[in-house]
């Protein structure tokens, strides 16, 4: 039979059957309900329907656009005008009152007869209808409460197809047959704001895997490399899923060629380092790995050693005022005067050739300062670096062999007084490698929180972060405290400069605060405030879909932080 086919087709596609209810329908074990928007506010704001169309639920939405032809609104408008006129005149020879309702109506009648006249706008007759899905009618009545909640903040007003159900199931079909005919007339400038332009998809041909789309269930396969800069921001509160997120990336990016570096303050990335044949260095006051802060950067070969030096100094005169703690306008010219002569008592001075002189310790620094007016005071808050109980952290020479395609610096052993500056010290290392080759990588910091806490801390990996482009670098940048981040002048700033965000899981308290700072939707702060362990929001440039972090059984083993599953694997 020739039609027979057709019939296979048909019955693949079709619901098994459709229950029609007053007020909703069941279509095959989904039950279904079709609402219709009839009522707009005076004004609508650009993107006040993405938060309808970036929720995790089932829906489908359909817009109906019928032309109104410019004669006809002129004559409609007209006959409005006069009606409305003429209960003004009305109301003012009875002595009343008047009416700014009706006086706002009629300015509003003219001004798009004004504009209709002059073609700067069309009129429309709009359906817009929403079909929402459930798996029972409780969960269907709490999606359709929702999204009557999300749309009455905005004042525009919906209504579900009573005894119509059908007919708006029909209409949101891929058939583009308006069924229900239910119109609000709406000129160009209004009906622009309802279009959906956000991207449900970022799925390209190159770059690596992040996860699933959680709208449609496609893959999020995307290239940091591929925007103007490649950071990456995370914010999650702790157990959401960030460090899980983070150290898949690190096994895929490793698989695509790009060396990574990274900054652990809990030991989290450890086992990956094993894995992977990777370094891992732990940083702590008895630690046998050291990194002298003072360590002459690698010189690279288009810049000039001179600069390099000067800025190094820079850097590290911010690393000392971590360090000491706050310093006046005098002591920080001494500071600056004293570091210039610690490194030319070792024949370090701009203008000479010191690539092979022998880098000073912080003990040579703390000598020039205790021989320089009005410096002893610094040299006193030095000791504990240097022959005190720290000394063994800060005043050792460099023996780190970082000839690997992934290093990981520990410094959870260290004192919570220590971790600033041991990050400050291994960041102004890092960035003195990432100078001297240019090599597609990229930098995590776990916990920025803690630089962030500090004036100098902020500023310097500000700086890493804005000047990463040059360099072929991504920062990642990875913080459960979002307010101690953003409470830093800089903490706006690095967010930014970084084209990449992932939000995962955040607590009630952080929300508001989150949802401000990267302007969600109130469905997409719902989306945040409800979801699971590795779900979130992903963020690439303009575009962003929901994201669910997917890894396979093996990467699963090497990436896990769940205590159980490390137990597991140790036995």
């Amino acid at each position: 039979m020739p039609d027979e086919p057709k019939q296979n087709l048909i019955n693949q596609i079709a619901p098994p059957g459709i229950e029609i209810n007053s007020n909703y329908l069941k279509v095959g074990d989904k039950f279904a309900k079709t609402i219709f928007i009839f009522n707009y506010p005076r004004y609508l704001s650009t993107g006040w329907f993405s938060g309808i169309i970036d929720m995790p639920e089932l829906l489908d939405i359909s817009i109906f656009i019928h032309p109104v032809e410019t004669p006809t609104a002129l004559r409609r408008l007209r006959k409005k005008a006069a009606q409305v006129e003429s209960q003004i005149i009305e109301r003012q020879q009875k002595g009343r009152v008047r009416d700014p309702l009706l006086e706002t109506a009629f300015q509003d009648i003219e001004s798009l007869r004004d504009s209709l006249q002059q073609s700067r706008e069309h009129l429309f007759n709009v359906g817009l209808y929403i079909t929402i899905y459930a798996d029972t009618l409780e969960q269907l009545n709490k999606i359709e409460n929702n999204i009557n909640t999300l749309l009455e903040s905005r004042l525009v007003y919906a209504k579900p197809a009573l005894f119509q159900q059908l007919e708006g199931f029909q209409a949101v079909l891929p058939l583009g047959q308006d069924k229900l005919l239910i119109h609000t007339p709406l000129n160009s400038g209004p009906l622009s704001s309802v279009f959906p332009f956000t991207s449900a998809n970022l799925t390209s041909n190159d770059g690596l895997m992040y996860g699933i789309n959680r709208h449609n269930n496609t893959l999020v396969i995307f290239d940091r490399f591929s925007l103007e800069n490649a950071n990456l921001v995370i914010f999650a509160k702790s157990g959401a899923g960030k460090s899980y997120a983070t150290k898949l990336e690190i096994l895929r990016l490793m698989m695509l060629g790009v060396d990574v570096l990274i900054i652990d303050p809990e030991n989290e990335y450890q086992n990956l380092a094993a894995a992977v044949g990777g370094s891992y260095f732990k940083i702590s006051l008895a630690s046998d790995h050291h990194i002298n802060p003072f360590e002459i950067p690698i010189i690279p070969q288009d810049e000039d050693p001179s600069d390099v030096l000067r800025s190094h100094i820079v850097n590290l005169a911010g690393l000392l005022k971590i360090m000491v703690g706050q310093i006046t306008p005098e002591e920080d010219a001494i500071l600056d005067r004293a570091l210039s002569e610690t490194y030319a008592s070792h024949d370090i001075v701009p203008g000479k050739d010191f690539s092979n002189a022998a880098p000073p310790l912080l003990e040579d620094l703390q000598k020039v300062l205790e021989n320089m007016e009005g410096g002893r005071g610094l040299a006193e808050r030095l000791y504990k670096y240097t022959q005190g109980s720290y000394a063994g952290f800060t005043n050792q020479p460099t023996n780190v062999d970082i000839k690997n395609r992934l290093i990981v610096f520990s410094i959870r052993d260290l004192e919570d007084e220590l971790r600033p500056i041991a990050m400050y010290i291994v960041l102004n290392f890092i960035w003195s490698l990432i100078r001297a080759e240019l090599k597609k990588r990229v930098l995590v910091i776990d916990e920025a929180w803690v630089l962030m806490k500090y004036e100098d801390g902020a500023t310097f990996l500000f700086g890493l972060v804005k000047r990463a482009r040059k360099y072929f670098l991504g920062i990642t940048t990875i913080t459960q405290d979002v307010e101690d981040f953003l409470r830093s002048p800089y903490g706006r700033p690095i967010i930014t400069n970084s084209s990449l965000q992932l939000l995962l899981k955040q607590s009630p308290a952080m929300a508001d605060l989150v949802a401000k700072t990267f302007n969600l939707t109130d469905g997409e702060k719902g989306l945040l405030l409800e979801a699971r362990v590795g779900e979130g929001l992903f963020f690439a440039g303009l575009n962003h879909v929901a994201i669910q972090v997917i890894a396979s059984y093996l990467e699963d083993k090497i990436v896990t932080t769940k205590p159980e599953q490390i137990l597991e694997q140790q036995k």
